[in-house]
């Protein structure tokens, strides 16, 4: 039987602006009208025939869209909402996280049908506002008001607010403890409230820039649904709840602001993050049902680690185990301290296998079960991996990692099931064999991933999701020597350093002062191919292979021998080819978006190699045609 428009759809939806528990809801059908793209969500009208009210489908429904399901004039099943202000306009927008498609698109807009007073039946007159409230008349049934009261046109946001106002004060505070899923939240939402448990925790750290000292500290915010958020807190907000956030404890948590993620430093997969300041309200949930939020992974397959070797981003594995070692004891430079660690090896079904270092009570606990069990070959899935360089590339556990063995999903099943076919009977080889010396920071061969400038340069939102990586045959044609082209830097660690008062260079991370620094190349240069060019960024290991010295060298041969010696040396390293290994990611400044190519590896001509690539290209060309 073809279900139909919930009668009063709007209405309820005015009157529960945020319900506690989708569980709870009726059946609630509404019309998408109106159906426009915005970004990777997707605006429209709710209506019932009666009423409409602008709403937004959040990202993780867009699929529904691009496949089709969801098509203007759709008739869909609202499963989990949120109704919300919009401060900077007297509007609301219903923002739907969780829907079900219930029939297929209708010819026209729905209008709800009514009785006449001669017993037949009339179609409502469309409307041309979101909201209207019909009122009694002679042609029409509908919202009967008291006698000798006025006939009042109002909105949906005064609605609400009468009713918010009409409630006692026990009521009020019920609704202002009404949750909203962290899937909901926007920067242009007004009030809101969280409940959310602490599942990372940062160590409180200072900083010191041009406008002064201060401290700051983040956490890691779940709610019941698993989806994830970022929290930051600067000098007295740090300092108020840094000892008020545990690990594992839930919380409200209120009167926050969100802006749009930096995708460079975020942790966790949200496009926003939240900033607390000394005025947020939080409240630790006692005497309440908790909840254990679920752990949700972006699996990465293991033959495409390359791209995210050293970088700031940590993924998701999944993998049969291989092999387990014994517990090693690690003796930490920085403190002397030992630390125990253990490394196990999967693979998947890329038949790639890669080293897994665990470290601390992941390495004696859960790496004993899986030493114990490692002749049934158990399948693990790790959330956050740092992915480093050791032996091409490696996988590192962290403080918040987690590893659930024999997990119960599809990825894991489909993963066992090949294993026991064929999986256990392939050779597998390590993902890191055959990566030359050279390239290791840069995670695959020069030869792979090859493209001309012109394919960067003519796609701008190239990096938007995350970084790509790709390899260019490129000249340098210019550099910008009119900057500072290296920087102070610690002996120890490599930070910047500033001059202490008196003498010596102050460290912030060694929180250290020291008589002498190092200069270390940050330098931004033109490069040109037969397509095109483009600035790229260069770091002090690169930089030292395109110079040929140290910037502790070409400073001191721009002091002893002059500018002119200082420049002929800069031009012996223009117009020579190099291999460049190239990370693109999207910076942004003004609340404008750019490009920026950081040369992650660089690497001489080998005019063999480069001749062998050059003929395999040709015979690609010839076969495709």
């Amino acid at each position: 039987m073809a279900k139909s428009v919930s009668p009063d759809a709007i209405s309820f939806i005015l009157a529960n602006p945020c319900p506690n528990s989708s569980s709870d809801l009726p059946e609630i059908i509404v019309q998408v009208l109106d159906l426009k793209p915005l970004g990777v969500k997707h605006t429209f009208m709710a209506n019932d025939g009666k009423m409409k009210v602008k709403g937004l489908l959040q990202s993780t429904l867009s699929t529904e869209v691009a496949s089709g399901k969801i098509q203007d004039r759709s008739l869909i099943s609202v499963l989990d909402y949120t109704l919300n202000d919009i401060p900077t306009k007297n509007e609301k927008y219903l923002i739907i996280s969780k829907c079900e498609v219930v029939g297929p698109p209708l010819e026209e807009e729905y209008t709800a049908e009514v009785k006449s007073e001669d017993g037949g039946i009339a179609k409502k007159p469309k409307h041309e506002i979101d909201v209207k409230i019909e009122t009694n008349n002679n042609e029409a049934a509908g919202i009967f008001l008291k006698p000798k009261q006025p006939v009042v046109t109002k909105s949906a946001a005064q609605i609400v607010h009468e009713q918010h106002g009409n409630m006692a004060p026990s009521a009020r505070m019920a609704m202002t403890r009404r949750i909203h899923p962290l899937v909901s939240l926007n920067p242009y939402q007004g009030n809101w409230t969280i409940k959310v448990r602490v599942t990372g925790k940062g160590n409180m750290r200072s900083y010191k820039n041009a406008r002064g000292e201060g401290c700051v500290f983040n956490v890691e915010l779940t709610d019941e649904d698993g989806t994830q958020i970022q929290a930051t807190m600067f000098n007295e907000a740090a300092k108020k709840f840094f000892e008020k956030f545990q690990m594992g404890k839930v919380y409200y948590i209120s009167k926050g602001t969100l802006k749009v993620a930096n995708k460079q430093f975020k942790t966790v997969q949200n496009d926003y993050e939240m900033t607390l300041n000394e005025n947020s309200e939080v409240d630790q949930v006692n005497n309440e049902p908790s909840f254990i939020p679920p752990t949700k992974f972006n699996f990465v397959a293991i033959d495409e680690l390359g791209p995210y070797v050293n970088g700031r981003e940590l993924v998701d594995v999944i993998g049969v185990v291989q092999s387990v070692t014994p517990t090693m004891n690690i003796r930490r430079k920085i403190n002397n301290e030992t630390i125990p660690k253990r490394d196990i090896t999967i693979a998947d079904a890329t038949k790639k296998t890669v080293v897994v270092s665990l470290w601390n009570d992941l390495a004696t606990n859960i790496g004993q079960e899986l030493l114990d069990m490692s002749d049934k070959s158990p399948v693990v899935a790790i959330k956050s991996l740092k992915v480093g360089d050791y032996q091409g590339v490696s996988l590192s556990a962290v403080s918040k990692s987690v590893i659930v063995v024999n997990p119960d999903s599809p990825e894991a099943e489909k993963l066992r099931s090949w294993y026991d076919s064929e999986g256990k009977d392939t050779s597998m080889a390590a993902i890191g064999s055959g990566l030359s010396p050279s390239t290791n920071s840069g995670s695959r061969s020069m030869y792979s991933d090859r493209v001309s400038l012109s394919h960067i340069t003519s796609n701008p939102l190239l990096g938007d999701d995350k970084p790509v990586f790709y390899c260019i045959k490129a000249c340098i044609s210019y550099i910008k020597h009119d900057q500072a082209m290296w920087y102070q830097a610690c002996k120890t660690c490599n930070k910047k350093v500033t001059e202490a008062v008196g003498s010596g260079y102050w460290c912030e991370k060694c929180e250290k002062n020291e008589q002498d620094c190092s200069l270390r190349y940050i330098m931004a240069v033109k490069v040109s191919d037969g397509s095109g060019e483009a600035y790229l960024s260069v770091f002090n290991e690169q930089a030292e292979k395109l110079l040929g010295c140290s910037a502790d060298e070409l400073n001191e041969l721009k002091s002893q021998e002059g500018e002119s010696a200082y420049q002929m040396k800069l031009k012996k390293a223009i117009w020579v080819p190099h291999l460049f290994r190239i990370g693109v990611t999207q910076n942004e400044y003004n609340n404008e978006k750019r490009q920026r190519i950081t040369v992650k590896a660089v690497a001489p001509i080998d005019y063999a190699t480069e001749s062998k690539f050059l003929v395999e290209e040709i015979s690609n060309l010839k076969i495709s045609k």
